[in-house]
């Protein structure tokens, strides 16, 4: 039994952040009832483009990563009937998730008190761009604007000097790590409603899923009064740990050493590479020692790691105890045998997606497939009773699809 079954969460949101909180609900067991307009639906799913990647066809996995394992209810909420629709599945929901902004949720009629004046001891969950307080509370935006750039991300990681910034590494990049925070604050609402009745109001923000992200880099920054600055690709990481870098290997890729104790590893370094005579290397024999001669260190790794391929040295840095990794692109990584051992892709419909991180009692997250737009709606309905007359009146008027 997974530890979301029988709860019944009811979203009405857009695009990938709150629809990806969504997703790690039903994850998790949650019957994830997605409201879409009646006639437009939810404008992702007219997401064919994204960067020089162009999805043709469905299933679309630019929709299916937020939204698998959910039913769809087509529903016009401007329409009184449909409004009516929408209080009756509150009714019997533990869950109103949401991205829509202020002004929409009042007039549709779905804010807070609205949603609590039916169902008071429903959890209302709001994702917005830049908080529910503060004098920009009513104004939206996405995770390229409020998480990539604004919350400090973008600047951070551009090296000093470049005309631009670096882009996300993807589509959703902010939106998937700040709607996996908003599943999470749900779940702690739901724990406290169980134990105490009382159903708080949860609350995140694109902007401060951002700097949590960030929050680290930013508390060192602020503590010394000085921003991070990104650091030039080809540059080695620590200026005095030869031990935390990247190091390219023969055959073009790169090997990623983050040993942050170099004077513990260094010795075990040497003797996987091949070059056990510089574990005695008066240079490399103390962490001061190796902090003043990083310089000459890395030169030597350098030189040796370029001399074979990636998948030699995976080989001989197998029964390496420091941490280390190859740097691998979106292909490689769904390929790797450790992300296979784990299940942390599944198979949802026809479509191969990234799991949920979060799983219990060690095992695979099941995932369920990309609902077609309002495919569910007449087996919803159904479900709160209402016959084939009132379903064919509720078409006819508009107020659902």
């Amino acid at each position: 039994m997974k530890p979301l079954e029988g709860i019944r969460v009811l979203e009405v949101a857009m695009y990938g952040f709150v629809p990806s909180a969504g997703a790690v609900l039903a994850d998790w067991g949650a019957d994830v009832v997605k409201i879409e307009h009646a006639v437009t639906g939810d404008p992702q799913r007219g997401l064919r483009q994204t960067g020089s990647f162009r999805v043709e066809g469905d299933p679309n996995p630019n929709v299916a990563h937020a939204n698998r394992g959910k039913r769809s209810l087509g529903l016009d909420m401007s329409r009184p009937e449909g409004r009516e629709v929408l209080y009756e599945l509150v009714k019997d929901s533990d869950v109103f998730l949401t991205s829509l902004m202020p002004g929409a949720r009042a007039r549709l009629g779905i804010d807070v008190d609205d949603i609590r004046a039916v169902n008071p001891r429903i959890v209302y969950a709001r994702g917005t761009a830049l908080g529910p307080r503060g004098p920009e509370a009513d104004k939206g935006g996405y995770d390229m604007t409020a998480f990539w750039a604004r919350a400090g991300t973008a600047a951070s990681i551009t090296p000093p000097g470049s005309d631009g910034m670096i882009s996300p590494p993807g589509p959703a990049y902010g939106d998937t790590v700040s709607g996996t925070n908003l599943a999470g604050g749900v779940a702690a609402a739901l724990l406290r409603r169980e134990r105490t009745g009382e159903a708080p109001v949860v609350d995140v923000s694109l902007l401060g899923s951002g700097l949590w992200a960030l929050g680290h880099t930013i508390a060192v920054s602020v503590h010394l009064d000085r921003p991070w600055e990104g650091v030039a690709p080809s540059a080695h990481g620590s200026p005095t740990n030869p031990l935390s870098g990247l190091y390219r290997t023969a055959d073009n890729r790169f090997i990623a050493f983050v040993m942050l104790q170099p004077a513990k590893f260094w010795p075990d370094v040497c003797r996987c590479i091949g070059r056990p005579e510089l574990a005695d290397d008066p240079r490399f024999a103390t962490a001061e020692a190796i902090a003043e001669h990083t310089k000459e260190a890395v030169k030597i790794l350098r030189e040796v790691i370029a001399s074979r391929t990636l998948t030699e040295w995976s080989k001989d840095l197998a029964a390496l105890d420091g941490p280390w990794a190859p740097v691998q692109d979106t292909l490689q990584a769904a390929a790797d045998q450790q992300v296979r051992a784990n299940g942390y892709l599944g198979r949802a419909g026809d479509l191969e997606l990234v799991t949920s991180p979060v799983q219990f009692d060690v095992e695979d997250t099941r995932l369920g497939a990309l609902p077609e737009f309002a495919a569910q709606t007449e087996e919803i309905l159904t479900e709160l009773g209402y016959d084939w007359d009132r379903i064919l009146a509720l078409k006819a008027s508009g107020a659902i699809t």
